[in-house]
Order: structure tokens, then C-alpha cells, then sequence
């Protein structure tokens, strides 16, 4: 939309329920809505959305990145109603949606494929006798696939059968098909990835490669341009075989061919062409000096490609860091919930942030758990990730759970500093990525109580300049008292370490601050604290305190929000989270006991299949309730063997976080 107010192009938006205040919303010219939250009901409605833009008199539909963005035959309908689709033919789009023809086509065309099958006897003895002849692992690949949704790597013959359902019922979910294919697994891979732009007069043209290998659930994490560690010629190599490829299926527009690198041997295999803009597109246009969007409309105008194959030159390195809701910790399940605290780093030449939503906005369970990406760009690789690395700790984020922590830890990690990738770096190195939790320091434990002490200062500040005595000594003399300090005492839950603050009120609005770990009797003391002047509230963050304070002789700045008992705090690029014990009377009413092997569910969800009933007994490990998030699915296995005595949701239900989903005699 950006790009398209800055070409003078007026732009119509739709939207789902769920999305009504989304900022593509606002962004639009004008907005129609679709219906429900459901896809189905909504972003998937190719009669309504091709309605909605005759009505509108639009002349051109861009598809975005997902949903209806690779589906033919809404290509086709499209132009049957007499308007543009912003993408390529719909017969490219038929020949490189399916991964087992596009294969075929690619041998045609002399660019190298993976070993595996990709026929059509979809039996399960006939596909599995085809991955026991290859050799395990192998990869089991939704034919329609993409995002890696309906993607399965399969260890080990036993687990076939199990893999291949999982993936035919996700696959039915997300594209409409359940045919799969079936290759060899590779197992040092890098996934790296062409760009590639064709236009309606015969030209076409790779504007480079992006390395796309730190992946988490078949998902790209962390996406760098160029790949590192590339030869001229295997640079060149891709850029042309990719080219080739975009040929044998007479593109037109952006895409995206996908190759898997062999670390091995420096060999590399086409796995699969996007025929779509990429959500990683931005870190070719920061390396190309180049406007995709603009060029996708460009080609879809009929007008010949912006550049040509020599008017393209690299121009330093760019990194995308994808920010999403989700908790690296529990497997990187996704994480929901509104977004009570959004800030980001100061847009610049070196960093650039593109996001759809704003503080205040709700993450849901309905869609993809993206919250931003953030780009960045610099002359070098080495001064890349340092940009990378300040970015990260200018993001804020307090809500939903997210990576941001992840991504700062595989930005540092040695392995990926020097360009050691590989789709398997994150399970690889999981020991350092996945650090242990440290204690909040006393210096932040020291800011949190200064926020409180000082939010309530201003607050009964503000009661009081409103009141009829606002020159009550009540407020003037709220840090004072008679015949004996003015000693606040806080207390804070730091995981499973008690922790106590006693502020005392000094001579000249200062304060000495006592620090005390009650598991290990350890005591921090800083005297001669001074909070400094708040800045001015904006009304709309009034959860989110601004803390400066010279403290241990330095400024001290820090960002404080509360979100119910929890206190988050961001100080110094690090997060940090501790919570307000409840008052004793309760605490105890509060306490609720999780039955032994408790099944609950790990994030919010849906309920996609019921495996039991009650009355069944069951092994451990048995798959008892499959769960679907953000178009996902995940299994939920018996903890223990015993029989079920009730099930507590069906097919269809939205789940919370937490809920128990059945019990056990």
C-alpha cells in the first residue's frame, strides 16, 4: 500500500472480523469487509473478494503473501471478471503449484532436482515402499504445499504411516489437496533461494540470492541476502538455473525459485517455486536498490522489467528477522493475546520495519503469529549483524510471548556470525541458543520499585491538583513521616526466588534502596538514588513507565509496563518479567492443584481431531487430541498410559491457553 500512495494509486482493502481494525485497514483508500474471522468465510471468498473490487471499480487485484496468492484458479477468475491479476499466468501457477510436475518440468529444462517420487499412486503401501527404498530420513512434502505446511521429515520406517496422515490433514486444510510427494532427506541442507521478475515481453532476470536456512517448524526464521560463503560462479550458476526455470513455465512477475545446497558438496536441487512475492522480499530490495511491488505493477501494466540482467549490482547485506508471537521455549508454539506494549526501533536508511499492527492490537488464533519483520542493511556482513543485534534490543514487546530473545541469541551465536548455516543450525546448537532464564538484576528490581513508588507520587499528585485542598501537605509530604523513616517495602516473585525492595525516602527527593534475595539472604544496597522527572504520559499507554534514575553512579533508563501482577521491564537491550504476589488471604484461594500427567493445552487453539473417547485406555504416547494454531497442527500425546474417564472439548471448539483438555480415572 506504501508503494502504491506513492505511484498515485488508490487502493481498496478487505478484511475479516477479526481484522476490522487492522492497520491495513486504516491504510486503505477505501475497506470492505469479507465476514468472519474463519478463512474459509472470509479471505478465501474469491466471489466476494472479485465482487467487492468490481464494485469498487478497482482494475487490478494484488494477492498479498498468502492465502488465495498461489491459487490458480483464483488467478483465472480474476481475469475472467475483466481485471488484472497482480502475478504470474495461471498456467505457471498450475505447473509450479504442484511440486510433483513442477520436478518434472524442471528435468526438462536441465535444473537439477532432488531424488525422491513424485508420481501419482498416492496409496500408502506404494508411497511408503518408495521412502523405504530411498533410505531414511525422507521428507514427506504437500504437493500444493508451501510455508511449511504439510511438510513431515520422517525418521524412521515405523513412523510412516503417523507422519503422512499428519500431513495429508494439514495439507487438505491449507490448500484444498492431500496428494504428497516424497524425497530424500538431506541432512546438512541450506535452503537458499533465487529472486527472480519476468515481464510480458519475453525478458526475465534473478535479482540474487537470499539464505533462507534458520528455519523453526519448516518456517524461516532469520533470512540474509546474499547467501554467505558463495562463489561468483555458484552465485551465478543459481541466478541462471533459476532464470532458466522461470522460462520453462513462461513467467511473468515476481517469484521465487527455492534451492536446497548440499553442504556437503557445494551441489545444489530445485525444491520449489513460490509463485508469489515473498514475505522476505525486502532484504533483495535493500541489496538491489529496487521497489518490488513497484515492479509488480510495473509488469502488470505490460511495461517492460525496471532493469536488466546488467543493471543489477549486490550493494552491501540486509538480514530480515521475522518477530513473531511464540514461545521458543515450549517448541516455538505460537502465543496469542493483545499487544499491550509495541515499540520498535527508529526507522532509518539501515533499518526498515514493516508490520501490520499497532499497540493495543490482537494477536489471534486465526492467522499467521508474524508480528513484524524487521530489516536491516549495512556495507558488510559483520557490520550487518551488529545493526542486527542493536535493532533486536530496541524491539519491545509485552503481550503475547516472542522470539525476540531466540533471535538475539542466534544472532550472536559464533556458528552463525561466521556463516556456518543450515536448516538443522537450530536443533543443532539448541544447548546455546536455548539459555537458562537469569535472575532479574538488582539494579532492575531497583527501577521497578522506583516506577511504582513514583506512579503513585504522581498519581495522587494529579487526584490532589484536582481536589478542592490541592495544596494538601497530604500530597506535598507523601514520602514523609513523623518520628521515623519513610520505609516502603515491595515484594516481587522472580520465578521461584522471593524478592523484597525497601525504599527509603531521603533528605533532597532522594532514596536508599535495599535489594534482598529472601532465598539466599543476599542484600543489594544503592544510596543516594535519584528519580529523575517523568516524561509526559501519553493517555493511551497508561500501563508503560518511562523510568530514569541516577543510580550506582549512572543514568538508568528503562521502559516498565504492568500487565495485571506481572511487571515487565526492558533495560538495556535485555527483557526482564517478575510478578506481585497476592496478599496473603489470597494467595491460598488462588492455588489450584494440576492433577498428575495433566493434559492441557500448550497455547490457544482449535480442536481439529478427537483421537479417544471415555472409557478407552490408552498407551503412553498414543496421539489423543490434535490441536490447530495459526494453520498448524500439533499432536497431543498421552503423558501416560491409562483410560480416559472424560473428554472435555469436541472437533470445532476454541481452546485458551492451559485448559485442560481430558482426564484420566
Amino acid at each position: 500500500m506504501r508503494t502504491a500512495k506513492k505511484l498515485g494509486i488508490k487502493t481498496v482493502a478487505v478484511y475479516s472480523e477479526a481484522d476490522k481494525n487492522a492497520l491495513h485497514v486504516e491504510m486503505a483508500d477505501e475497506a470492505y469487509l469479507l465476514g468472519p474471522a474463519a478463512s474459509s468465510m472470509s479471505y478465501l471468498r474469491m466471489d466476494k473478494i472479485i465482487s467487492i473490487a468490481q464494485s469498487s471499480k478497482a482494475q487490478a487485484i494484488h494477492p498479498g503473501y498468502g492465502f488465495l496468492s498461489e491459487n490458480a484458479d483464483f488467478a483465472e477468475a480474476v481475469g475472467k471478471a475483466g481485471l488484472v491479476f497482480i502475478g504470474p499466468p495461471v498456467k505457471a501457477i498450475v505447473d509450479m503449484g504442484s511440486k510433483s510436475a513442477s520436478k518434472h518440468i524442471m528435468e526438462a529444462a536441465n535444473v537439477p532436482v532432488v531424488p525422491g517420487y513424485h508420481g501419482t499412486n498416492q496409496s500408502v503401501e506404494h508411497l511408503k515402499s518408495e521412502a523405504d527404498k530411498m533410505g531414511y530420513p525422507v521428507l514427506i512434502k504437500a504437493i500444493k504445499g508451501g510455508g511449511g505446511k504439510g511438510m513431515r521429515i520422517v525418521e524412521q520406517p515405523e513412523d510412516f504411516e503417523l507422519m503422512l496422515e499428519s500431513s495429508r490433514r494439514e495439507a487438505i486444510k491449507s490448500f484444498g489437496d492431500d496428494n504428497v510427494l516424497v524425497e530424500k532427506y538431506l541432512v546438512r541442507p541450506r535452503h537458499v533461494e533465487v529472486q527472480v521478475f519476468a515481464d510480458t515481453h519475453g525478458d526475465a532476470v534473478y535479482l540474487f540470492e537470499r539464505d533462507c536456512s534458520v528455519q523453526r517448524r519448516y518456517q524461516k526464521v532469520l533470512e540474509e541476502a546474499p547467501a554467505p560463503g558463495l562463489t561468483p560462479e555458484l552465485r551465478a550458476s543459481l541466478g541462471e538455473k533459476a532464470v532458466a526455470a522461470a522460462k520453462a513455465v513462461g513467467y511473468v512477475g515476481a517469484g521465487t525459485v527455492e534451492f536446497i545446497l548440499d553442504t556437503n558438496d557445494g551441489k545444489f536441487y530445485f525444491m520449489e517455486m513460490n509463485t508469489r512475492l515473498q514475505v522476505e522480499h525486502p532484504i533483495t530490495e535493500m541489496v538491489t536498490g529496487t521497489d518490488l511491488v513497484e515492479w509488480q505493477l510495473e509488469v502488470a501494466a505490460g511495461n517492460p522489467l525496471p532493469k536488466t540482467q546488467q543493471d543489477l549490482r549486490l550493494d552491501g547485506h540486509a538480514f530480515e528477522a521475522r518477530i513473531y508471537a511464540e514461545n521458543p521455549a515450549k517448541g516455538f508454539l505460537p502465543d496469542t493475546g493483545p499487544l499491550l506494549h509495541l515499540s520498535t526501533p527508529a526507522p532509518s536508511p539501515a533499518v526498515r520495519i514493516e508490520t501490520g499492527v499497532r499497540p493495543g492490537d490482537e494477536v489471534s488464533v486465526h492467522y499467521d503469529p508474524m508480528i513484524s519483520k524487521l530489516v536491516v542493511k549495512a556495507e558488510d556482513r559483520v557490520e550487518a549483524l551488529r545493526v542486527l543485534r542493536k535493532a533486536l534490543d530496541e524491539f519491545e514487546v509485552v503481550g503475547p510471548n516472542t522470539n525476540i530473545d531466540f533471535l538475539k541469541s542466534l544472532a550472536s551465536h559464533p556458528s552463525f556470525i561466521e556463516g556456518d548455516v543450515e536448516t538443522g543450525f537450530i536443533k543443532k546448537h539448541e544447548t546455546d541458543l536455548f539459555k537458562p532464564r537469569q535472575p532479574v538484576p538488582p539494579i532492575v528490581l531497583a527501577q521497578i520499585a522506583l516506577s511504582i513508588i513514583g506512579k503513585e507520587t504522581n498519581d495522587a499528585r494529579a487526584r490532589t491538583a484536582l481536589s478542592q485542598d490541592p495544596y494538601s501537605p497530604w500530597t506535598f509530604l507523601q514520602n514523609v513521616r513523623l518520628n521515623h523513616p519513610a520505609i516502603r517495602t515491595l515484594k516481587f516473585k522472580d520465578e521461584g526466588r522471593d524478592v523484597s525492595v525497601a525504599v527509603e525516602a531521603r533528605p533532597g527527593d532522594l532514596f536508599s534502596i535495599r535489594v534482598t534475595d529472601t532465598t539466599t539472604s543476599t542484600t543489594t544496597a544503592f544510596d543516594n538514588v535519584k528519580l529523575c522527572p517523568p516524561s509526559p504520559q501519553d493517555p493511551r499507554t497508561a500501563n508503560v513507565e518511562k523510568v530514569v534514575a541516577d543510580i550506582a553512579d549512572r543514568r538508568a533508563r528503562s521502559t516498565v509496563v504492568r500487565d495485571g501482577s506481572e511487571v515487565h521491564v526492558f533495560f538495556e537491550g535485555s527483557k526482564y518479567m517478575v510478578t506481585i504476589p497476592p496478599p496473603a488471604y489470597l494467595a491460598s484461594s488462588q492455588t489450584a492443584a494440576a492433577g498428575s500427567g495433566a493434559v492441557v493445552t500448550p497455547m490457544p487453539c482449535k480442536i481439529s481431531q478427537v483421537n479417544v473417547k471415555p472409557g478407552q485406555k490408552v498407551e503412553k504416547g498414543v496421539a489423543l487430541i490434535i490441536l490447530e494454531a495459526m494453520k498448524m497442527e500439533h499432536v497431543i500425546k498421552s503423558p501416560h498410559a491409562g483410560v480416559v474417564k472424560k473428554v472435555h472439548y469436541k472437533v470445532g471448539d476454541l481452546v485458551g491457553q492451559g485448559k485442560q483438555l481430558l482426564s484420566f480415572e
